[in-house]
């Protein structure tokens, strides 16, 4: 059975230290590229393999890397001279008895579809090269999914830690990304490529974000057009920052650009993506799996992203922690800030983790009596359901990036 060790600390809320530093990477980095390719094709592999044997089989699709391309941009257009490379890597199940998984099968199509769905401006049958190099796992974790029960023992010992509530500074940083990235905003400024890149640091309740953001070069006719172009963008980005709760917010856009150089003074794309030949990205580089990297809080080591739903507690803990620590933060009385962290044992189920550690920073109207045996309800609650919610990851419910 596990243990829980609840700690009431006087520690600073992160809002409230003096400095607070946040990042997130958009969709068309290279990192959450990675990230978000892998994770579908998990989910996908999970859907068949319950299609077809009835449960999740052993797989953990968290080693990819995404090689850049070379490309030749010109104001105007430009052209792929390098295609980009996605190699695939690490377990999966390609047979189950006398039945055969079409693992590479699933992992090419899923790939494409991501691409054609996020990046419109990617051929993937063009301008990517898929490499699938997956195995067959060994022995040993691969029996963890023979054995009965629904539940499933953990793969491995490690920890995961999460958190609640968001900042202010976490939430613009993670708002401003989606801002540009949406729908609306590409409809607006149908110039601006999908590799958005947004770092917030707020100082006392003053806000400096920096944003990096390329514009499609055949929309570029030239560089005149393009600083036109980058001051439109400039407007909207700082019109959508004003309405955030801080004294003061300053932005940065594009900080790379120099006047009077042309081509090689701007930020130009051709696909939307600087994977197209400037950065690589690699699993577990990318956002956490609240979709920022804030660096004022503690992070655990595992990468989420494609990690079997069922026995990997580098998944299912990750998100598990985020998700624990907000219904505290939401279900007792003034608590500040909150923290869980989970400590698995390999061998052991995943719903029996070895310790359980909470931290609250306690508010005004924060009532000590009771506070373990409130903690521990909850925290025994989430552990109670988690085959609806390793149910839950498998289809890909939860976000990891």
């Amino acid at each position: 059975m596990h243990r829980i060790s609840i700690e009431i600390a006087r520690d600073t809320p992160v809002a409230e230290q003096a400095v607070e530093i946040v990042e997130r990477k958009g969709t068309g980095h290279p990192d959450y590229i990675c990230d978000s390719v892998m994770d579908r094709i998990s989910v996908a592999l999970s859907r068949e393999y319950i299609s077809r044997f009835g449960v999740v089989l052993h797989h953990n699709i968290d080693k990819g890397l995404l090689i850049a391309g070379q490309v030749d941009k010109v104001f105007g257009g430009g052209r792929v001279l390098k295609p980009m490379e996605l190699i695939i890597g690490d377990r999966a199940t390609f047979r189950a008895g006398k039945k055969t998984v079409s693992v590479d099968e699933i992992s090419i199509r899923e790939t494409h579809g991501w691409f054609r769905e996020n990046l419109p401006h990617v051929d993937p049958c063009k301008d990517l090269r898929v490499r699938v190099v997956l195995q067959p796992g060994s022995v040993e974790l691969e029996d963890i999914f023979d054995r009965k029960g629904k539940i499933k023992v953990a793969n491995d010992t490690s920890a995961a830690v999460g958190y609640a509530p968001l900042t202010d500074t976490e939430k613009a940083v993670f708002e401003t990304e989606r801002f540009i990235n949406s729908a609306a905003f590409k409809l607006r400024f149908p110039w601006s490529g999908e590799d958005v890149k947004v770092m917030g640091i707020r100082r006392d309740r003053e806000l400096d974000v920096t944003v990096a953001c390329p514009f499609l070069t055949g929309s570029v006719k030239n560089e005149k057009g393009y600083f036109q172009k980058k001051g439109e963008v400039y407007t909207a980005i700082k019109s959508f920052l004003s309405s955030l709760p801080f004294s003061s917010v300053s932005l940065n856009f594009n900080t790379l650009d120099i006047k009077g150089r042309g081509v090689n003074g701007v930020y130009l794309t051709l696909l939307g993506t600087s994977a197209e030949d400037a950065d690589s990205g690699q699993v577990g580089r990318g956002n956490r799996v609240n979709g920022v990297i804030s660096l004022n809080r503690p992070m655990g080591t595992e990468a989420a992203a494609g990690k079997n739903p069922v026995s990997h507690v580098g998944k299912i803990y990750t998100v598990l922690t985020h998700r624990m620590a907000n219904e505290l933060y939401e279900r007792i009385e003034g608590i500040k800030e909150v923290y869980v962290w989970l400590l698995s044992q390999i061998g052991s189920p995943v719903d029996e983790p070895k310790h359980v550690y909470v931290k609250i920073m306690p508010g005004k109207r924060f009532n000590r009596r009771g506070i373990k045996k409130d903690v521990s309800f909850i925290i025994d609650e989430f552990l109670a359901g988690i085959d609806a919610f390793t149910g839950e990851l498998s289809r890909g419910e939860h976000p990891v990036c």
